[in-house]
C-alpha cells in the first residue's frame, strides 16, 4: 500500500502492546518468557500449585519437557531415556511407512521390546525450545520502519540469517527463528534445539488409535486412544543432537514430565502446553467471510477426492496401508472446515465482528487515533476485490497441490519454472516411491479433479491451457486425459532420466501439464499480491488498534506454532439444555463396539471388547477449557502440579470457529486420560519395560 504520508511508527504500536496487559485474563493462548502476571495470579487462583519459574525459567521447569513434534505436533518428553508420547495420528505417517501386508503395524500395533527393535523414521524430529525473547526494539534499531511493506519479510529473513549464524558460532547444535506475534505489531526471537533421531517405539492398533474414525471426529462423547510412543537418540559422546546411527544412544533429557494416577475432577485445573498452528481472532468480518467462502470451496473439492481414496482403499489393503494417512489428513480439515462454517453461521461471527469494527471506529472518531491509517471502507473494497482471485486460488490449491503423484511430480521438476537449460545437459531423476501411491487410485482422483475444477472454474482465463487438449485430443474428456498422463508421461517412468533441454521435454503431456500450471499459479499469485499486501497493512493496524482501545486488558499474539501454555478447567459444557458430561468411561465404549458391524469406524479386533469390557470404569477421555487448534494434537495435559494427566488430541464440534473466535462457553478441548494410555500399553501391550521407565524417578 503506497502509505508513506501514513506510515505509523512500529515503536509506538510496541509500546502500546506493553501497556496492554492488565487486566484478568480469559481463554488465551499465552507466551511463556512474558506471561503477564495478572494470567499467572488467575491460574493461581483457580488451581495452579507452583511458582512461575516453574513453567518456564527454573532447571525443572516443565516447558523443557515439551517438545514441537515433527513440525506439525506437540509432544512430551516422560522418561530419563527420552520417550516422547504424542497422539497417534501425529505418529500416523512413521506407523505407515513401516506397515507392509505382512508387517501390518497400523492394523495390528507394534511394540519394540528392545532398544534394537526400535524403528528409526526419515524426515521426523523434535525440538526443545530453549529460550524466547522480544526482539522488536532490535528490528526497529536496525530500519525495520523505513522497510517497504512488501520487503519487509525479506528484511527480516535477513536479520533472522545473521543472527542465527552468530548464534551457530556459539553452539552448533540451536536453531533460531524470528516470527511476527500481534499480526506483526512485534517480533520474537525463538532459540531451538533439533533432535533428528527419533524412533517408533509403541502404537496401539488403529482400530483404538482412532477410533471413532470420521464418525466421531471433532465430535463428544469420545473414546479414542489417541497416543503413540516414539523415543529420542543422541550422539553417544555428547548427549547431542545428531543424524540417525545405529551407533547413537537414548537421549538423556535435562527434565521430563511425571506421570499423574490421581486423576481429576470436574473443575480441576489443566494446563495445556504445546505447539498451536495458525488461529486468527484478531481478523476482520471481511477476511472472515473470505475464510467461510475457502473453507465452504475445501469441504466440496476434498469431499469428492476422498470419495475416490475410500472406494480404493475399500477395495485392496495394499491401498489401504498407502493412503490410509493421506486420507486422515485430508478429511480432518475437510470436517473441520464443514464445522467451522456451522458455528460461524450458528453465532453470527461475522455480525459480531461488524458490531465490534463499528465500535472501533467511533473510538477512532473521539480519540482521533488510527484515524489516516485504518481505513474500513478501503479494507472492504480490496477484500471484494481479492475474493473472487482467492476462490479460484483455493481451488486451484485444492485441485492440484498435494493430491496425486503426477502433479507433484510435474511441480518437482522445474521448481515452479520452465527449465530449458543453459548449454549444459541438465537432466533430473525423479525417485521411485511406487510403495507410497496406487496407479490407479492416483489417475482417478487427478481425473474427477480436473473435472470438477473445470465445473467450478469458468472464467477462461483461470482455465489452464492444457484443458484445449484435453479438448481438442481427448474428446474433453478429464479421465482419458489422467489415464494418458499417467501410461504416456515420462514424469511416471522410475528411474529415467529426464533431459530438461531436449526438444523430447517440451513435447512430454506431464511436462506441459506441469508448466500450464505453473503460469496460472504464477499468474494468480501476482495478481493477489496487488491486494493482499495492503490487506496485510490493514488487518496489522486493526490489531494495534483493538490492543491501544483495550489497553487495560490482557492480550495474547494469534498462534504461530511457537509454543503456548492454555489454563482452564476440567469441565461439561450444555448444549441446547443437555449437558455433556466431562468424562467417558471404558463402559461408554464397550457400548459402540456392540455396533460395529453396522459402523465401521467402531469395529475393533475381539480382544479389544474383551479387554474393555473388563476394565470396569476405568476413564477414557475428559473436557478441559483448554484453547486448542491445529499443531496442539499431542500436547500434554497438566495438573496444577506440572503432572502430566492426558494428551490433548482434538476440539468438539463447537469449538471448530475457535481458529477466528473462542466461545468460552462451548468451546472444548478433548483429551485422551494418561491412565488409558498406561492401561493399553500395559493390559494390551505388556510393554513392562517402557512402563518401568517412566515411572523411574
Amino acid at each position: 500500500m503506497k502509505k508513506v504520508a501514513l506510515l505509523i511508527s512500529l515503536f509506538t504500536i510496541y509500546c502500546s502492546l506493553t501497556t496492554s496487559r492488565a487486566a484478568a485474563p480469559d481463554e488465551g493462548m499465552w507466551t511463556l518468557y512474558d506471561l503477564p502476571n495478572a494470567v499467572y495470579e488467575t491460574m493461581r487462583q483457580e488451581g495452579y500449585q507452583l511458582p512461575y519459574e516453574k513453567l518456564y525459567k527454573a532447571d525443572d521447569a516443565i516447558m523443557k519437557a515439551v517438545v514441537n513434534f515433527s513440525g506439525y505436533c506437540s509432544g512430551v518428553v516422560v522418561s530419563p531415556d527420552g520417550l516422547v508420547f504424542t497422539n497417534h495420528h501425529c505418529g500416523f505417517e512413521a506407523i505407515r511407512s513401516h506397515s507392509t501386508v505382512k508387517h501390518d503395524y497400523m492394523l495390528n500395533g507394534f511394540y519394540a521390546k528392545t532398544f534394537e527393535e526400535e524403528l528409526p523414521n526419515k524426515d521426523m524430529f523434535v525440538s526443545f525450545m530453549v529460550e524466547q525473547r522480544d526482539v522488536t526494539k532490535d528490528l526497529i534499531y536496525e530500519g525495520l520502519d523505513f522497510i517497504p511493506d512488501d520487503r519487509r519479510e525479506a528484511f527480516i529473513d535477513s536479520i533472522e540469517n545473521v543472527w542465527s549464524k552468530e548464534l551457530r558460532a556459539k553452539d552448533s547444535t540451536l536453531r533460531l527463528e524470528v516470527k511476527p506475534f500481534y499480526e506483526g505489531n512485534s517480533y520474537y526471537a525463538t532459540t531451538y534445539r533439533d533432535f533428528r533421531d527419533l524412533r517408533l517405539v509403541f502404537t496401539i492398533p488403529k482400530s483404538m488409535g482412532k477410533f471413532g474414525g470420521e464418525t466421531d471426529n471433532w465430535m463428544w462423547p469420545r473414546q479414542t486412544c489417541d497416543f503413540s510412543v516414539f523415543r529420542i537418540y543422541a550422539d553417544p559422546k555428547t548427549n547431542g543432537p545428531a543424524d540417525y546411527s545405529k551407533d547413537n544412544v537414548p537421549y538423556h533429557p535435562e527434565h521430563w514430565a511425571r506421570v499423574s494416577n490421581d486423576g481429576y475432577q470436574e473443575g480441576s485445573f489443566s494446563m495445556t502446553m504445546g505447539y498451536p498452528g495458525s488461529t486468527s481472532r484478531y481478523l476482520s468480518s471481511y477476511g472472515i467471510r473470505e475464510r467461510y467462502e475457502q473453507n465452504a470451496i475445501r469441504a466440496q473439492v476434498r469431499g469428492i477426492k476422498q470419495e475416490v481414496m475410500k472406494r480404493h482403499m475399500d477395495a485392496s489393503e495394499a491401498v489401504r496401508i498407502k493412503y490410509d494417512s493421506k486420507y486422515a489428513q485430508s478429511s480432518n480439515y475437510w470436517k473441520n472446515s464443514l464445522g467451522m462454517n456451522k458455528c460461524i453461521d450458528s453465532i453470527g461471527l461475522i455480525g459480531q465482528k461488524q458490531r465490534f469494527e463499528e465500535q472501533l471506529r467511533r473510538w477512532q472518531d473521539s480519540t482521533g487515533l488510527f484515524k489516516d491509517l485504518l481505513d474500513f471502507p478501503l479494507m472492504e473494497r480490496l477484500y471484494a476485490k481479492q475474493l473472487k482471485l482467492m476462490k479460484v486460488m483455493m481451488y486451484y490449491t485444492e485441485t492440484f497441490r498435494r493430491t496425486d503423484e503426477l502433479s507433484a511430480r510435474a511441480f518437482k521438476i522445474h521448481n515452479g519454472v520452465s527449465p530449458k537449460g543453459h548449454g549444459k545437459r541438465q537432466h533430473v531423476t525423479l525417485e521411485d516411491n511406487r510403495e507410497t501411491w496406487d496407479y490407479d487410485t492416483d489417475r482417478e482422483v487427478l481425473g474427477t479433479l480436473l473435472r470438477n475444477y473445470r465445473e467450478h472454474v469458468t472464467d477462461t482465463q483461470f482455465v489452464p491451457a492444457f484443458y484445449k487438449t484435453i479438448d481438442s485430443q481427448f474428446g474433453g474428456d478429464c479421465q482419458r486425459y489422467a489415464d494418458a498422463l499417467y501410461s504416456r508421461s515420462m514424469l511416471m517412468k522410475p528411474g529415467k532420466r529426464i533431459y530438461t533441454n531436449k526438444k523430447s521435454f517440451d513435447r512430454d503431456l506431464g511436462i506441459a501439464y506441469g508448466l500450464d500450471l505453473t503460469a496460472l499459479e504464477l499468474d494468480l499469485r501476482y495478481q493477489l499480491r496487488q491486494t493482499s499486501d495492503s490487506i496485510d497493512v490493514l488487518e496489522r493496524y486493526l490489531c494495534a488498534a483493538k490492543l491501544r482501545m483495550e489497553e487495560d486488558l490482557p492480550h495474547y499474539s494469534d498462534a504461530n506454532f511457537t509454543m503456548r501454555l492454555s489454563y482452564g478447567q476440567v469441565k461439561e459444557y450444555n448444549l441446547g439444555g443437555r449437558p455433556s458430561g466431562f468424562q467417558t468411561k471404558a463402559s461408554s465404549m464397550v457400548a459402540k463396539m456392540k455396533t460395529g458391524d453396522s459402523i465401521e469406524d467402531y469395529r475393533v479386533e475381539p480382544e479389544m471388547l474383551d479387554l474393555l469390557s473388563n476394565a470396569g470404569d476405568m476413564p477414557l477421555c475428559f473436557l478441559t477449557t483448554n484453547d486448542i487448534t491445529g499443531g496442539n494434537s499431542g500436547s500434554p495435559m497438566f495438573d496444577g502440579k506440572n503432572r502430566l494427566i492426558g494428551l490433548a488430541f482434538d476440539g468438539n464440534w463447537d469449538s471448530l470457529s475457535s481458529d477466528i473466535f473462542f466461545d468460552s462457553q462451548l468451546a472444548r478441548c478433548i483429551g485422551v486420560d494418561i491412565r488409558y494410555v498406561l492401561f493399553m500399553m500395559d493390559r494390551w501391550g505388556h510393554a513392562d519395560r517402557l512402563l518401568q521407565e517412566i515411572h523411574a524417578q
